[in-house]
């Protein structure tokens, strides 16, 4: 390899690097409503990151209380609403993969330990160099799952009128696919 073209591979290393981004979200308690939900300071949705780190909260808020989780997520969806599918579609995959999924967002949890999180609770969204790439006035963001091998994708759609962020049509629907199972529920663990 030439000098330059060693020179070249290091710029695109830095790019790279630069180009990623990682935020932490910490909940000290998980919001059980609407009301709590908008009271958080990411309810702006002046950033994706926070309206991602609001989803997963959402999403664990199904099992306990489905019309909730609802509120949220229409509020969450902006102009796009959430519509009847949106909710059969929920329904459908919580019957199939139980509860743990949402939770396996959330930093200390493992099959190994049914997907319990540690508190504070926390969750991790980040970007890839490729994040940017749905086009102008959108982003794709990422969580990793503790119950899987690939970061989950979730896109969101700006609105230029009021700068807010909104979940992007149903890219939500890829962090209720299936995890691992959890020990409590694995006759193999």
């Amino acid at each position: 390899m030439s000098f330059l073209d060693n020179l070249k591979k290091a710029a695109g290393n830095i790019v790279e690097k630069a180009s990623q981004e990682s935020k932490d979200f910490v909940f000290e308690t998980i919001p059980t409503n609407l009301a709590e939900l908008m009271a958080r300071p990411e309810a702006d949705q002046k950033d994706p990151f926070g309206v991602a780190a609001l989803t997963v909260i959402a999403l664990n808020i199904y099992p306990a209380n489905p019309e909730e989780c609802f509120k949220m997520m229409e509020f969450l969806n902006g102009p796009n609403g959430f519509s009847n599918m949106d909710k059969s579609f929920m329904k459908d995959r919580f019957s199939q993969n139980g509860d743990s999924t949402p939770r396996s967002y959330f930093h200390g949890t493992t099959p190994a330990n049914s997907y319990e999180p540690t508190e504070p609770y926390t969750i991790t969204v980040k970007t890839t160099p490729h994040s940017h790439d749905v086009g102008e006035g959108y982003i794709t963001l990422y969580l990793q799952s503790s119950g899987a091998d690939s970061i989950r994708p979730i896109t969101f759609r700006t609105q230029p009128s009021t700068g807010k962020w909104f979940l992007h049509a149903d890219s939500w629907h890829g962090l209720l696919a299936g995890i691992r199972k959890p020990a409590n529920e694995n006759p193999w663990a």
